[in-house]
């Protein structure tokens, strides 16, 4: 039997998410639309679903059928729905699930270093840091204004791409830039008194895609608004952003 030969009571596409950064809550919400013993078909372009959704199923009560990868890289997951499951129980679940999202910290920690270098450390990963800002063209470490910048792109690139994804948008070029000011430069290097903070971001995203532009812009402000770190800094500084399409 193949997957199109499969009848499915709801289908809902995960894009790119992995089970560890919310698709868990999307399925969690979607089986609620299925009835018990019914079955649930998940759309996903992350590889690593397939191997972190049988020990899930197991986990809960639920039945994972089988993964089918219909086309490189674009898989069809299959999950029935616990003949024991009600929607009061499953509804408590996604309830506490989601009051632990509400609640969650994310924690970063940074040493100091001899030769003024600041290492990050972020779970099982660390970064090097320089100075908060710098003028020189060539240098060996980014700034810390720098990396604040390229997490705005890097948030908004990859919302971007699973948005797209959840569409089953094709993309075949995506890149974005950062232009920013400070409202004092002078102050930012401790060489007057002033505002140092961030006056304005420019941000443009470059797309190549066979899809229409309307529906990419329409995907682009839906990624610009679930994207944190752009929300945060929306809030203290004027940020102009706009999609271009090639």
């Amino acid at each position: 039997m193949t997957s199109s030969d499969i009848t499915t009571d709801h289908v809902f596409d995960g894009g790119s998410m992995d089970c560890g950064s919310g698709l868990i809550l999307l399925i969690r919400q979607n089986m609620l639309k299925v009835p018990a013993g019914g079955l649930l078909e998940i759309r996903s372009t992350e590889p690593t679903v397939e191997t972190e959704l049988p020990p899930w199923c197991r986990m809960v009560g639920h039945s994972y059928v089988r993964s089918d990868e219909v086309s490189p890289g674009v898989w069809r997951h299959f999950v029935r729905r616990s003949l024991d499951a009600t929607s009061d129980a499953e509804a408590n679940d996604l309830k506490t699930d989601n009051a632990k999202a509400r609640a969650f910290k994310w924690s970063v920690r940074a040493r100091r270093s001899e030769n003024h270098e600041t290492t990050v450390y972020s779970r099982n990963f660390s970064w090097k840091s320089g100075a908060s800002l710098g003028f020189e063209r060539v240098a060996a470490l980014p700034t810390a204004l720098e990396q604040l910048l390229g997490s705005l792109l890097a948030d908004i690139v990859a919302g971007f791409e699973i948005q797209c994804s959840q569409r089953q948008f094709p993309i075949d070029e995506l890149e974005a830039t950062v232009n920013a000011n400070l409202h004092n430069t002078l102050a930012a290097l401790g060489g007057e008194s002033g505002d140092a903070s961030i006056n304005a971001i420019e941000l443009v995203l470059f797309v190549t895609s066979p899809v229409a532009s309307e529906l990419l812009t329409e995907a682009w402000n839906e990624a610009l608004q679930a994207a944190p770190v752009f929300q945060t800094l929306k809030k203290a500084c004027e940020i102009v952003s706009r999609i271009v399409f090639l």
